[in-house]
């Protein structure tokens, strides 16, 4: 395989590398400047042909022109109508039907204000991707961790080192 070879743009006359499909032809970088020097050049070159001097003007083009105009009536007369594809959607007020306050940490609440990342390991743990089966697996998992650092052990042992929580007093002593 040989090495790209780059080409020195027309325009600009910077060094350019040509589409690999048409890199013998292509004289002009992409750049929005070169395009439209490249658009008049080749405009340019067309005009200046025998055959194409007058391919817009006789009458016969303004009758096949005004025969088109006449079949296809306000083709270039602006639309009012909006460029979109779909209608806007309203938003519609939810309805609350029933007293929200006797509901304390339910299962959705608590899990939409989790990060999709902990979501996504949560439903991969369980094999579930019902909310309801991640939220309680989630609950569970955030009660294991609040014992994990929050709370001591209840070993027959005891003693200080034996507690779940780094005891600071003991080890600067």
């Amino acid at each position: 395989m040989g090495a790209i070879k780059k080409t020195k743009c027309r325009n600009c006359k910077c060094l350019f590398v040509p589409d690999h499909r048409n890199r013998n032809r292509q004289k002009y970088c992409k750049k929005a400047e070169c395009r439209k020097a490249s658009k008049a050049e080749s405009q340019k070159k067309w005009l200046s042909k025998e055959e194409n001097e007058n391919y817009f003007s006789g009458s016969a083009n303004v009758i096949r022109v005004q025969e088109w105009r006449k079949e296809n009536p306000g083709y270039g007369k602006k639309s009012k109508k909006s460029s979109t594809l779909q209608d806007t959607l309203n938003s519609q007020p939810i309805e609350n039907t029933g007293d929200n306050e006797s509901v304390k940490d339910a299962l959705q609440d608590s899990i939409r204000q989790q990060p999709p990342v902990i979501i996504g390991l949560i439903a991969s743990f369980t094999g579930s991707t019902l909310q309801d089966n991640i939220a309680k697996a989630f609950l569970r998992m955030q009660q294991l961790g609040q014992d994990i650092l929050y709370h001591y052990p209840t070993k027959k042992d005891g003693g200080m080192y034996d507690c779940k929580k780094f005891n600071i007093k003991a080890s600067s002593a």
